[in-house]
């Protein structure tokens, strides 16, 4: 059995869920009401990301009448760390994954992920057809540039201090406003709320440092990471592609490239973000309501 907690969120009533993976560690993830004769939502997050960068597209969604479910992986945001840092591979998150649809009573329904949650989404299209009835892939796609990964592991599960929440906004303006140029001031307020939390005095990260890890074999001279069959399991379904105009990891020719060979693709830039879009502008949040009424 879950744990549930209730959480008001704007007009609707969010429940925190928690529920065993089946090596027992708690995971987590956030249930928004819809309706059951419509297909729920399911969002899955980057790689040091959590659910509650979804909250503002969730409601907006749920204000729609669709249910949404935002997972946090093993890790990160209220799911429990897991004391074996190789854990966090994509194979056992795959996993975990499976046991929160069980937990939530999904069989199907409308993927958005974000950078890690886009590459889920392809693997789960190609593992379980009839999974996916229509995919978000945020700034990700078959080829992950590893120019973006290489940055990526310069500062995964790393942080100086920071004593306050203002600070940690000046820190991410600092080291990502050049790529995100085009984000006002309460979406970096809001984003660094997303990405830390106050606690015990602290400003500390929303996901174990150990994941850096993941990133120990990155090297610049390292095989681009290779998804198009994934990607092609794809074909039967939807896609909105987005790709931020300033990304390392999803490059215009690869972007392209999947409009070329996907008979059902919408690609959609964001001008003045990097790798990956926030999805916290009204443009981008009623473009991908639209999609995801229109698509199931």
């Amino acid at each position: 059995m879950n744990k549930m907690v209730s959480i008001a969120v704007a007009d609707l009533e969010r429940k925190d869920r928690y529920v065993p993976a089946a090596d027992g560690l708690r995971l987590h993830y956030c249930d928004y009401p819809g309706s059951s004769c419509c297909a729920p939502v399911i969002c899955l997050p980057g790689l040091a990301r959590s659910a509650a960068d979804f909250d503002p597209l969730a409601r907006a969604l749920a204000a729609k009448g669709r249910r949404v479910l935002a997972l946090d992986y093993r890790g990160r945001g209220e799911s429990q760390w897991d004391p074996d840092w190789t854990h966090y591979d994509i194979d056992v998150e795959e996993r975990d994954i499976f046991s929160t649809l069980a937990d939530a009573g999904v069989d199907s329904g409308v993927f958005i992920g974000t950078s890690r949650g886009g590459i889920h989404a392809m693997r789960l299209a190609k593992k379980q057809p009839g999974l996916l009835r229509a995919a978000v892939l945020n700034d990700i796609g078959p080829i992950v540039e590893v120019t973006g990964l290489v940055r990526i592991k310069r500062y995964v599960g790393k942080l100086p201090p920071l004593s306050n929440m203002s600070q940690a906004v000046a820190l991410m303006r600092l080291t990502a406003g050049a790529l995100f140029s085009s984000v006002s001031t309460e979406e970096w307020e809001t984003y660094a709320r997303q990405t830390f939390v106050e606690k015990d005095g602290q400003v500390v990260l929303r996901y174990d440092p150990e994941l850096s890890h993941l990133l120990d074999t990155v090297e610049p001279n390292m095989e681009a990471p290779n998804f198009w069959r994934e990607f092609e399991a794809l074909a039967s379904v939807p896609v909105l592609a987005i790709r931020g105009a300033n990304s390392d990891i999803l490059s215009p020719e690869i972007f392209g490239e999947m409009a070329r060979r996907h008979p059902n693709f919408r690609a959609l830039t964001i001008e003045g973000q990097g790798h990956a879009p926030l999805l916290l502008d009204r443009p981008t949040i009623d473009t991908i309501v639209e999609f995801v009424m229109r698509s199931s």
